[in-house]
């Protein structure tokens, strides 16, 4: 009995000890599988000791215009970079008075290395970016003072115009939540931040290149390791040509100084941007980088302008009676009206007591001139004719969801898939909103009449009512809108060629283009009228705003066959359209189809008149000088005031 007591309690021994081996076995190997995968300090620190690997940075694609005018390019300049762990004590205050900058400074920025993504201390870390030729010549001759401290060659971006800021966008340091998401970046590394910068920055980045420089056991560089066999030379970024004109960019700009609002111009048959105005706009220059980006950034940002907010692609308003076009195509395709049915209107739409108001003109009136007098009581007939046509739909509901399928495909409700970042994608009702609305199904025609001429709850922004003048002088499609034309070495996106039918048959687009051809002529757009030469055709449009007055809106096509050009203009609380968006839309396209313009009155009238609301007069009279605009023949000042972008009321 003993002898199996004592095989037991050895047989127990040796499994005790077995067990404890084999966790300590386990232990050590999951340490060094640790070590050897996951933590890549030892490694860093093996690496640093043996080579020094340098990174070299592409350059990044440059920008021009579709003319071939340079207007985005790449200057040198300098980093100051180290490795944490072979500085040593140094002149701390004589390094920050070399680089104009605080203890404190220094202090915080050592700080933000230590905390940032990746840091270690056998690896280079960036101090400073972006010195200049001057600051580089002074820390170059010192630079032995303070060891652990190297210069790393940059570029940063210049323009060589003042314009077009927020098309072109601006390039800043990655942020800690980018440097997390994409392993291309390092810390100090640039980015594009807006606009094209943004849309193609994985394009114009490049590929970065390494150089691994071989080090002594001091630490001392020696020359090449293994004769450059091991360097990987940096890819630079794609050059874009954009399809913007730059001169008449800048021409638009200077128009719409001292107001709000934007101007969009395409060619109808690419879908290519021309032009792309947003009042106000910024210098670019101002957000190159350095020292004063911030300074800079935050002055814009402040701005109650709101400076750095693109218009024709984040503002969203009511249209107006632009949007009537879309409404009468679409009540002809769906035979609620036909092009002869004349309709009564006094002064309003008669059936809900002359609401919505109409202005004097003949009456009864069919489609074409009902579009070249802009009648309000027209299209409310022809909403309610459809709303209500219990032969075709079930219900108002059914009736409302077709008609809103119909706008979707004409690019209204949904983002056009423009090459520019945060598009906004404007509002088109359905029936379940109403619905909501309402807190109840009984809501017909008469509840919701003001959507039949761009009002009550629609929402458009300016690209959007371009691309319906450009959808009308195709007579049914259009292009995505784009504002890059080529990419070097590599064809565009097919999204950007692919032709977009809207439903609607050619035939009814041919009676909306006389309709507003005769809007030019004699209707309620004659300030836009340049025949002989050339046949414009062309909407008003003015939109009730919240908070102030109407704004003003123009879309229009030329010529009228064979059409070159699509616009859309857009003058925030300035009134009725004739009164400014008609006068800069004719200045414009006369600049762009004659090459020069004629009416050098009505330019000089254009271009000095304000319209600003009075909060952000009384806001930016203080410093309405304190950002200049240079335009390539015309140097005026840029005075960014503000108004508050319109939102869809959901």
């Amino acid at each position: 009995m003993s002898d199996s007591n004592d095989k037991y309690i050895l047989s127990k021994r040796a499994w005790t000890i077995a067990s404890i081996t084999i966790l300590v076995v386990m232990v050590y190997v999951l340490r060094l599988f640790y070590l050897q995968i996951y933590q890549n300090e030892y490694k860093d620190f093996a690496d640093s000791n043996a080579f020094f690997k340098k990174v070299l940075y592409p350059a990044r694609g440059t920008i021009s215009d579709r003319t071939g005018k340079l207007l985005v390019y790449n200057q040198p300049t300098y980093d100051i970079v180290f490795i944490p762990r072979e500085v040593q004590n140094f002149d701390t205050l004589g390094f920050c008075q070399i680089l104009g900058i605080s203890k404190p400074d220094f202090e915080k920025r050592m700080q933000e290395v230590r905390n940032s993504v990746g840091y270690s201390r056998y690896t280079l870390q960036t101090f400073m970016t972006q010195l200049n030729a001057e600051e580089y010549g002074l820390i170059q001759e010192k630079l032995y003072k303070f060891p652990g401290f190297s210069i790393q060659n940059r570029t940063m971006r210049q323009y060589n115009y003042t314009t077009a800021g927020n098309i072109l966008g601006y390039v800043a340091e990655v942020s800690k939540s980018r440097l997390e998401e994409d392993s291309y970046y390092n810390r100090g590394d640039y980015e594009g931040k807006s606009g094209v910068e943004k849309s193609y920055e994985e394009l114009l980045r490049g590929v970065k290149g390494v150089e691994v420089l071989l080090r002594d056991a001091r630490g001392r560089i020696q020359g090449k390791y293994n004769n450059g066999e091991n360097d990987q030379v940096p890819v630079s970024g794609k050059n874009l040509k954009l399809s913007i004109d730059m001169d008449l960019q800048a021409y638009g700009e200077y128009l719409m100084q001292n107001k709000l609002g934007a101007i969009v111009m395409l060619e109808p048959s690419t879908g290519e941007i021309l032009c792309m105005v947003t009042a106000p706009s910024y210098n670019p220059m101002m957000l190159t980088g350095g020292r004063n980006f911030k300074a800079n950034y935050k002055t814009l940002a402040d701005d109650p302008a709101k400076p750095l907010i693109n218009r024709p692609v984040l503002g969203t308003y009511p249209p107006g009676s632009t949007f009537k076009l879309s409404q009468g195509l679409i009540f002809l395709q769906e035979e609620a009206i036909t092009t002869t049915a004349a309709f009564p209107c006094y002064l309003g739409y008669p059936p809900l007591g002359r609401r919505p108001k109409c202005h004097p003109h003949a009456s009864p009136i069919n489609f074409v001139p009902a579009v070249a007098t802009s009648c309000n009581a027209y299209f409310c007939y022809g909403l309610n004719a459809m709303l209500n046509n219990r032969k075709k739909y079930k219900s108002t509901s059914e009736a409302l969801e077709v008609w809103k399928n119909y706008l979707v495909k004409m690019g209204f409700g949904y983002k056009t898939g423009v090459d520019l970042p945060s598009e906004k994608r404007g509002f088109i009702p359905n029936s379940k909103f109403y619905t909501k609305a309402f807190k109840s199904g009984k809501w017909n025609a008469s509840s919701i009449i003001s959507v039949s001429i761009g009002q009550g709850e629609i929402t458009t922004t300016p690209l959007q009512i371009a691309n319906l003048a450009a959808t009308i002088a195709n007579r049914g499609y259009f292009y995505t809108p784009h504002i890059v034309k080529e990419i070097e070495g590599q064809p565009l996106d097919e999204a950007f060629t692919k032709k977009h039918y809207t439903g609607v048959d050619a035939r009814w687009y041919e009676y909306g283009a006389e309709g507003m051809a005769r809007a030019v002529t004699g209707g309620t757009c004659r300030g836009i009228n340049l025949l002989p030469e050339i046949e414009v055709c062309g909407k008003t449009g003015t939109a009730q705003a919240t908070g102030g007055d109407d704004h003003s809106w123009f879309m229009g096509f030329a010529p009228r066959h064979q059409p070159k050009v699509a616009i859309a203009v857009l003058v925030e609380n300035a009134g009725f359209g004739a009164r400014f968006a008609v006068p800069i839309a004719r200045l414009m396209v006369e600049k762009y189809l004659k090459g020069e313009v004629v009416s050098k009155g009505l330019e000089a009238q254009m271009a000095s008149k304000a319209v600003l609301p009075v909060r952000v007069r009384a806001k930016r009279k203080s410093n309405a000088d304190s950002v200049t605009q240079t335009q390539p023949t015309i140097t005026v000042s840029e005075p960014t005031p503000s108004t508050t972008v319109i939102e869809p009321q959901q």
